[in-house]
């Protein structure tokens, strides 16, 4: 890999650990590679403005100033080789720092072409890494609420044009250490399986 995109999602910042979890892989994996790191919480991007809707429902030029913000969002995505998001799960989904990029970066005629079969990604697909970090349960026996984070972020990221995407799950980080020790285990086992982020079992992996 020769440039990596990292967006960190959580409002723990540095301290998140699956931020710290995503920096590991990059570490050991791609030490040489060129990160391009996208705060989304700590650092918020703007809202989403009217001059924006206006743009966009009117088929504005791509270097139309309403547009800045969203064509570099953009254009970090199109020149890494390589897409890695540390997001918690925020009631059930996506937070709302991550959904604000998703709204400029899913952007018809620049991303994406409506046609009669539905919408088509135009952007080249990468290896995608998404580290999901969760208080509580949603998979397995142990699960107590539903999970509509990963198939939307799934399709967000498909309708894109990128479909190798690599979810990690860290879950039941609320319940005390020990709970939150064998979920970076578990995402270390999870981490081990896939075909571009493995990590070594004999990582240790920052608590």
């Amino acid at each position: 890999m020769k440039r990596i995109l990292l967006l960190e999602c959580s409002p723990h910042g540095q301290h998140a650990r699956g931020n710290r979890l995503a920096r590991q892989v990059i570490e050991q994996r791609w030490p040489a590679a060129e990160l391009i790191e996208r705060d989304l919480a700590t650092q918020p991007l703007p809202p989403l403005s009217g001059d924006y809707a206006t743009a966009l429902t009117g088929s504005a030029p791509f270097d139309d100033p309403a547009f800045a913000c969203s064509e570099t969002l953009i254009g970090e995505l199109e020149r890494s080789d390589c897409l890695i998001i540390a997001t918690p799960m925020h009631n059930f989904t996506v937070p709302a720092a991550l959904k604000l990029w998703i709204d400029y970066v899913l952007r018809i005629h620049r991303t994406f072409a409506a046609t009669p079969q539905g919408k088509v990604g135009l952007l080249e697909d990468r290896p995608t890494l998404v580290l999901v970090s969760a208080g509580g349960f949603y998979q397995g026996e142990r699960a107590r609420q539903p999970d509509f984070l990963t198939a939307y972020l799934r399709h967000v990221l498909g309708t894109l044009g990128i479909t190798q995407v690599e979810f990690i799950h860290l879950q039941g980080m609320a319940h005390g250490a020990d709970a939150a020790n064998a979920a970076l285990q578990g995402a270390l086992a999870q981490l081990e399986r896939t075909a571009y982020f493995p990590l070594s079992l004999s990582t240790e992996i920052a608590s």
